[in-house]
């Protein structure tokens, strides 16, 4: 007979003020429900829209056991497939069925991938600063915390603030963030000179270009940098331009992680099979789930790519705990960025002080410590949301503005 799909609900919600997408989907079983990450911060509405208005007619009475042929249903049924729209949509239905999955297996998750190859997943966090002494002292303070990779930035992704124009700009320039491109590649080098001088070679460190500076550019940055020995330098061509990596590649040695804004495999499968990337950093969400995802780690592996999944504050717990389980799993594991949903050794008032509203709408969230992240061995994700809870944080729909990125001359740059 087969558990079948009785509904399907979405609940936006923002307990840390970041839109945040939960998908909900109930069966005929009583109390059996799984819940998945859809998350996609600045366009929420559409991707509750489409689940809601589409998929869940398309996918009600059918077998939630049923994963593969559910995921393909929903890729293939509105004829133009992948983008994050759809994919975000599909990943909150598959992350839940796979949820069910583990539940009707009384297993968490990782157990369904082959088990354990690493008790615990080994993490790097975010550090910044308005100069070297200040971003020195917060790399510090997470080595404190046991982290031993870290990224560093120095003013965030090497613009201004939003709403500035520089004097350099022309009349009438419209506002945004400006960049110039030049000066960030010096000033880079030189932070990095500074943060190997103080704080030794023993730490491993990473650098996120964020796509921001032109492809030739990036290698004349991946140079520069390579007297600091980085664990990798993270996104330094658009999505667009990554045949250039191979000219990277032909020029550095520096390791590369790329992969943050990739929707689907035409996107990464010559980078993997011509070894032209070390770690691949898709979002999970965006790839469309779990089901996408492990199929790329296991991709991955037969080429030497290790896995960094993109851990940002802007994805759900649900989708956090994914990437760990795939993690706990996965051979070809590199590290794991992670936004710190979670801090470590705190007592329950102090963390309550600081994450209150996450933690009181989800519970059973990825435990870190001393550097490593573990899954908690609850059925499934092992996460549960408070619906109630979740109503007190409605989401917002205003315009974003961080990502409009511009150069010099005041044209749009991606971001």
């Amino acid at each position: 007979m087969g558990v079948k799909i009785r509904g399907i609900k979405v609940i936006c919600t923002a307990p840390e003020g970041i839109n945040l997408v939960v998908v909900k989907v109930e069966t005929d079983q009583p109390g059996l429900y799984g819940l998945g990450c859809a998350t996609f911060a600045y366009r929420h509405l559409t991707v509750k829209h489409l689940i809601e208005t589409y998929l869940e007619p398309l996918l009600v009475g059918r077998d939630a056991e049923r994963i593969e042929e559910n995921w393909q249903l929903m890729h293939q049924n509105g004829y133009w497939r992948n983008g994050p729209i759809e994919n975000n949509a599909i990943s909150g239905v598959d992350m839940a069925l796979w949820d069910i999955k583990g539940k009707m297996a009384g297993m968490p998750l990782y157990q369904l991938f082959g088990g354990k190859v690493r008790e615990a997943v080994p993490v790097y966090r975010h550090a910044d600063g308005k100069d070297l002494s200040e971003l020195c002292e917060n790399i510090q303070r997470f080595q404190e915390m046991g982290i031993t990779a870290i990224r560093c930035q120095c003013g965030g992704y090497g613009g201004e603030s939003y709403g500035l124009v520089p004097p350099t700009a022309p009349q009438d320039a419209l506002p945004g963030v400006y960049l110039d491109s030049q000066k960030y590649i010096r000033d880079t080098a030189k932070l990095f000179e500074g943060i190997r001088r103080r704080l030794g070679e023993e730490i491993q460190l990473v650098h996120d270009v964020h796509e921001r500076i032109a492809p030739v550019e990036a290698i004349q940055l991946a140079k520069a940098l390579e007297p600091y020995h980085l664990f990798f330098l993270e996104d330094p061509v658009p999505l667009e331009q990554t045949q250039w990596l191979r000219r990277l590649r032909q020029q550095s040695f520096i390791p590369v992680a790329q992969g943050e804004l990739f929707n689907n495999s035409a996107e990464w499968k010559t980078l993997i099979t011509e070894q032209l990337i070390d770690f691949i950093r898709v979002h999970l969400s965006q790839i469309g789930g779990i089901t996408p995802a492990r199929k790329l780690q296991i991709f991955a592996e037969q080429f030497g790519v290790r896995t960094a999944w993109h851990g940002p504050g802007d994805m759900s717990p649900m989708a956090h705990a994914a990437n760990v389980h795939i993690d706990l799993a996965a051979p070809n594991f590199g590290v794991q960025e992670w936004s710190g949903i979670e801090p470590p050794n705190f007592v329950i008032q102090k963390l309550r002080s600081q994450h209150g509203a996450l933690l009181e709408v989800f519970n059973g969230l990825p435990e870190f410590k001393d550097g490593y992240v573990y899954a908690n061995d609850r059925p499934g994700l092992g996460v549960d949301i408070n619906e109630k809870e979740a109503e007190k944080y409605p989401c917002t729909a205003e315009v974003t503005t961080w990502t409009q990125t511009r150069r010099r001359d005041g044209a749009l740059q991606t971001p």
